[in-house]
């Protein structure tokens, strides 16, 4: 099983998106700047807005990559607030 996160910092007032199998490890390492050139590395107060359960790395990895196409708080807002639309964006998934 993979997840889907979303993560925010309020120090940035900005959101994140990555997968992960383990997401209490990289919540740990996008805190800790484990990653030292990702956009992450730029605060240290990241919190978890959104975990989603997704059947494989290559679905959650799609959905990931639709999310940061859209670039768009407002979009990434909307599926925190109803995460039923990454199932419906799953359906359009080769």
């Amino acid at each position: 099983m993979h997840s889907l996160y979303i993560l925010y910092s309020k120090k940035l007032d900005r959101y994140y998106t990555g997968e992960t199998n383990d997401i209490k490890e990289r919540l740990k390492k996008h805190n800790d700047h484990s990653y030292k050139n990702a956009f992450t590395a730029a605060a240290s107060d990241w919190e978890v807005k959104l975990v989603q359960e997704i059947e494989n790395k290559e679905k959650a990895v799609y959905l990931e990559k639709f999310i940061k196409r859209m670039k768009s708080k407002v979009f990434i807002q909307k599926v925190i607030a109803q995460p039923n639309i990454l199932e419906e964006l799953l359906k359009n998934f080769q």
